[in-house]
This record gives C-alpha cells, sequence and structure tokens, in this order.
C-alpha cells in the first residue's frame, strides 16, 4: 500500500471511523465479524495489499484490526501531545518503510509512505492511521483530537473539518440523537 504522506485527511478519518466501529450505543461492535471488516474497507474505498487478489479478511485479521482500533482509541484519548506523536510514529514503523519520492499520475513528484511487502492487515491500517495522525497533529493541532459531545456515546475523533467545529464522532447518529432529544424536550415544555 502506498499513502501520499502529506494528505492526512484520509488516514485521520479511516482512525475515527475504526475507532467508532465499537461506539454507537446498542449498534454493538461493527467490527464483530470478517464481513464487518470487508465493508469497512469497501466503504473506504481501501485495497490493502495484505488481501491481494480475492482474498476476504480472516478471523485473525478481525482480531488484529480490533487490536488496532484500542491502540487509535487510547491515542485519541491521549491527554499529552507527546503520546499522541509517540503512538502514531510507533503504529507507522510497525510496518511502514521510510518516506519516499515517486511520481504520480500526472508526472509530478509525490511523498509517499509505503507498507513492507508481506505487511498485515492491521499493519497496513496503522501505517494509514499513524501517517493521518502524525498530520493532523502537526497541521491542526491536538486540540482537534476530541470526544463526542454526546451524553450517551463515548466516541472520539479527529475533527479534519476546515472550520474546526465538529461535535460527534458520528454527525448523522450523535448529532441527530441530540437534535432529536431537543427537539422533543423543547416540545414537551411547550405544551406545559
Amino acid at each position: 500500500m502506498k499513502i501520499l504522506f502529506p494528505d492526512y485527511k484520509p488516514g485521520a478519518g479511516v482512525a475515527t471511523d475504526l475507532v467508532c466501529t465499537g461506539a454507537p450505543p446498542a449498534a454493538g461492535d461493527l467490527l464483530g465479524v470478517p464481513g464487518g471488516l470487508t465493508r469497512f474497507l469497501a466503504d473506504h474505498d481501501l485495497a490493502p495489499d495484505a488481501l491481494a487478489g480475492v482474498r476476504e479478511p480472516s478471523a485473525d485479521d478481525v482480531a488484529e484490526v480490533r487490536g488496532l482500533r484500542g491502540d487509535v482509541r487510547r491515542l485519541l484519548a491521549a491527554q499529552a501531545e507527546e503520546r499522541v506523536a509517540e503512538g502514531a510514529a510507533a503504529l507507522v514503523t510497525r510496518a511502514g518503510r521510510g518516506p519516499v519520492l515517486r511520481r504520480d499520475a500526472a508526472g509530478g513528484w509525490q511523498w509517499y509512505v509505503e507498507t513492507a511487502p508481506g505487511a498485515s492487515l492491521a499493519g497496513e491500517l496503522g501505517v494509514l492511521i499513524g501517517t493521518g495522525l502524525l498530520g493532523a497533529l502537526r497541521t491542526l493541532g491536538h486540540g482537534r483530537f476530541r470526544r463526542c459531545a454526546s451524553p450517551d456515546c463515548a466516541g472520539l475523533f479527529v475533527d479534519t473539518s476546515k472550520a474546526g467545529r465538529r461535535r460527534y464522532c458520528m454527525p448523522d447518529v450523535c448529532g441527530n440523537r441530540v437534535n432529536v432529544a431537543n427537539y422533543r424536550a423543547r416540545r414537551s415544555s411547550s405544551r406545559t
């Protein structure tokens, strides 16, 4: 897998979404079975080298990616910027090889981080996520690593939005729940 080095948004987005696979209340673990991991990869348009050809993720892949999810969750929750930087760098070094300079499709030079041959699926995802977290930390700052504002959610996320005003780990789920609850509370109080 080749990861474009300066573009942190895809990796930070995968980090957020990976952590959210275990966070939504009442949804259960979205990575509980290999099919869940297959959907996760497809939803993010990821084709890791570890699954080259037609191989589907195995139960071992699922277990390793769930372990990665725990590591990423701890990084997003870390209070110290240094802990995030060290942990994200450790994710990159698990399966990453150097930054390399390669030509892109248009013929321009781009920095990439490549995964080592034979890297595991979790290793490849770790390189993508670690690169994304390092880029987000450097570009946006540690203040963009946040807890979900929903009182019913323990989710964490990296706010890569331009305005930096994101409040929910999953706006479509957590944000909507809060908005519905607020609407019902207003409606109930206006009746009394």
